[in-house]
């Protein structure tokens, strides 16, 4: 059944919560969680392919250190998180979806100060086949440029996938899409190109694919996943600073992440791109590395 339309607090299925299977309903937490408040939540996006969650104990220790640079440790370990994971997607009776594990601080203390709070952990699972609209992702995304930039690390943990640090990738966002576009690129706090709102994002120029060093934003596992790809398809990927006048020279773009996969970007603001060869290769070769040897043979 598909779940498209409805409010994520009134689906039907089962959400894994603290070590128990309840009701997607009654998932809940109280309005005075401290994850809610001050921010000291982490989670991960991760993809089930034919009923394998990819790089799954990948995702599990980035979530666990994650967790860490927030100050505090999931009580499971990666096994254990691991195994429910898999227990969520088999009791809701998918095979092909997205899988949302969330850990917070709860709610024993108010204020900035949470030593003594339970860390919860939750995780929930659901159809998701596309994270753009499948018209615009063929013939590649349009791009705004944000007003917002990705902090200097010696102000955010960011190498923690942790909410707060997605507050202006939603404001980035939300204005792109008000003035029509599907995403935003946004500069890191040098100016240089840093990333979307959720996707790492790769140029090509004469056969070289080209990306922002993550040295002040999230190192995504998609993106390690596509490097490696390309690298063994005997294309050369330079990691480097890229300065915002270079765009004019790539003649391709597409970004990655685990919703976004590998997807083709058209233009960024008045910058124009063509999907092509290398692109489409990536593509191609994204899908068959995702997929479970058995189904991709």
């Amino acid at each position: 059944m598909s779940a498209q339309g409805v409010p994520f607090d009134q689906r039907d299925g089962w959400i894994w919560y603290d070590g128990v299977f309840v009701p997607w309903a009654d998932a809940k937490l109280h309005v005075l969680s401290h994850g809610l408040h001050y921010g000291s939540t982490v989670f991960e996006g991760e993809r089930a392919y034919g009923g394998t969650i990819f790089k799954s104990a990948e995702h599990s220790e980035r979530l666990r250190l994650s967790a860490e640079m927030l100050d505090f440790t999931i009580p499971y370990t990666i096994g254990e998180i691991d195994a429910a994971k898999k227990a969520t997607l088999e009791k809701n009776n998918l095979v092909d979806a997205y899988i949302r594990p969330v850990a917070w601080r709860g709610s024993e203390m108010m204020g900035v100060a949470a030593q003594k709070n339970t860390i919860h952990l939750a995780i929930g699972v659901w159809e998701w086949p596309s994270y753009f609209d499948p018209e615009q992702r063929l013939k590649g995304l349009r791009l705004d440029l944000s007003e917002w930039r990705r902090p200097d690390p010696a102000t955010i943990p960011c190498k923690a996938k942790a909410a707060g640090l997605y507050m202006i990738c939603t404001i980035s966002k939300h204005r792109a899409e008000r003035r029509g576009f599907a995403d935003a690129l946004m500069l890191d706090y040098r100016g240089y190109v840093a990333e979307c709102t959720g996707a790492n994002i790769f140029f090509v120029k004469d056969g070289v694919i080209h990306t922002p060093t993550p040295d002040c934003f999230l190192d995504g596992l998609t993106r390690r996943t596509v490097i490696d790809i390309a690298r063994r398809h005997g294309i050369e990927v330079v990691e480097r600073h890229i300065k915002p006048e270079e765009l004019s020279s790539f003649t391709e773009c597409f970004i990655t992440g685990t919703a976004a996969e590998v997807t083709p970007v058209g233009s960024i603001a008045d910058w124009h791109f063509a999907p092509s060869g290398i692109t489409h290769q990536l593509m191609d070769s994204y899908t068959a590395e995702v997929r479970p040897k058995q189904q991709a043979a």
